[in-house]
């Protein structure tokens, strides 16, 4: 008899490169994300900003540093992210 293999694609992990704004907490970090969405009726460009916890294992990165995240499974209430490298160091 033949099984019937059904081969289930992940989806793509979602991914960001922000700027960190507080490293106070152990092992967690939050980002600051920026992006730029026009805005519908005034057809102008508006700055848009969010901030996401991320897991930061060897408490590597600083306020200012230039990160990318990635997303994980949830690791406590407000952190479904971890860095994933350090992109850029803060002068």
């Amino acid at each position: 008899m033949e099984e019937n293999t059904v081969q289930t694609v992940k989806p793509a992990k979602r991914s960001f490169v922000g700027v960190v704004t507080s490293d106070k907490m152990d092992k967690s970090i939050v980002v600051s994300i920026t992006t730029k969405k026009m805005d519908r009726l005034y057809k102008k460009y508006v700055t848009r900003t969010k901030k996401y916890m991320a897991h930061d294992e060897k408490n590597d990165a600083h306020i200012g540093d230039t990160v990318r995240i990635v997303e994980c499974r949830p690791l406590s209430k407000n952190k479904c992210w971890r860095l994933a490298e350090i992109v850029e160091r803060a002068k």
